[in-house]
């Protein structure tokens, strides 16, 4: 009796795409990659643009003309609709009375929004005090703004000039807020009393030693690590101090500005009080980077 045969594992057969739905799938790709690109280099460049053409109203007409096209076979329709798109990106995006109404809004609750979710990520590492601190500065920021609209003495352009600089002090609060932050955690993690023991410890130990003993020599340096950290750390505890009276100097003239806006006759007025908080920030952020540098240069990291 002959070896039984080992049954074969019938052989399947992937089943064929259909020559139209790879076309159709090729086309789609294709498509795709166009839309992408055209974001990329035309519509990030104008966001009027891309509002007029991701307007809900314009989608649905626009799709459906072409849906409708394809279904009939009708080219004439489908050029129609493309002839119609073209007009209203050429004039709608420039229409200033759609800019009001329609996209100016949701263009400024847009920003809001990323700048509520870009405070919160920089805030991470701030204490609660400090995050109430900054959401009590953006409101009273919004009522700025309000109060500012409502006064006839301002015009739109000169308006939006100076309300740009609220936007400058806001950031910089947060900026400020961060790095007093980072060096009260610093300071936090300093024992001074027991820097203050080793510098007495090798300031004795320099002094009574023989000049050419090793031990002197390094006793010397030591010495002098310890003397530049001390230094430094008086030179946080300074900046400390000038930092957190810059952020209440802030809040207070906010809250002036807030007050006083509503009778003020010029920009002008409101101008002179915002050049000089940034005067005074923009000498605090200068500080802070000196700091930042003498830190660098002693080993101390600038993230914590």
């Amino acid at each position: 009796m002959g070896a039984a045969e080992t049954p074969k594992t019938p052989v399947q057969i992937a089943p064929k795409t259909a020559p139209a739905e790879a076309a159709l799938t090729v086309q789609e790709g294709v498509s795709d990659a166009a839309r992408s690109v055209a974001r990329g280099l035309v519509f990030d460049k104008n966001p009027y643009l891309k509002m007029a053409f991701t307007n809900p109203y314009n989608l649905s007409l626009f799709t459906g003309a072409l849906a409708a096209a394809g279904l009939t076979l009708n080219p004439v329709l489908a050029v129609v609709a493309l002839g119609l798109e073209g007009l209203w990106l050429l004039h709608a995006p420039d229409n200033s009375r759609l800019r009001h109404l329609l996209w100016d809004p949701k263009f400024e609750k847009l920003r809001k929004a990323v700048e509520a979710q870009e405070r919160a990520e920089r805030l991470t590492s701030v204490g609660d005090e400090d995050r109430r601190r900054v959401d009590a500065l953006v409101a009273r920021q919004e009522e700025i703004r309000r109060l500012a609209a409502q006064n006839p003495s301002f015009t739109g352009e000169l308006l939006r000039n100076e309300l740009v600089k609220t936007d400058r002090l806001v950031n910089a609060f947060v900026e400020m807020a961060v790095t007093c932050s980072r060096y009260e955690a610093y300071l936090g993690s300093i024992d001074t009393d027991a820097l203050e023991k080793d510098r007495r410890r090798y300031e004795q130990a320099a002094r009574g030693g023989e000049p050419t003993d090793p031990r002197t020599t390094i006793a010397k340096k030591n010495l002098s690590i310890v003397g530049r950290r001390l230094e430094k750390v008086q030179e946080i505890r300074s900046y400390l101090s000038v930092a957190r009276g810059q952020l209440d100097l802030i809040e207070n003239s906010f809250q002036l500005i807030a007050d006083q806006i509503v009778t003020m006759q010029s920009p002008q007025e409101l101008s002179g009080q915002l050049d000089e908080l940034l005067d005074g920030v923009e000498a605090i952020r200068q500080t802070a980077r000196d700091t930042d540098k003498i830190l660098s240069g002693i080993g101390i990291e600038r993230e914590m």
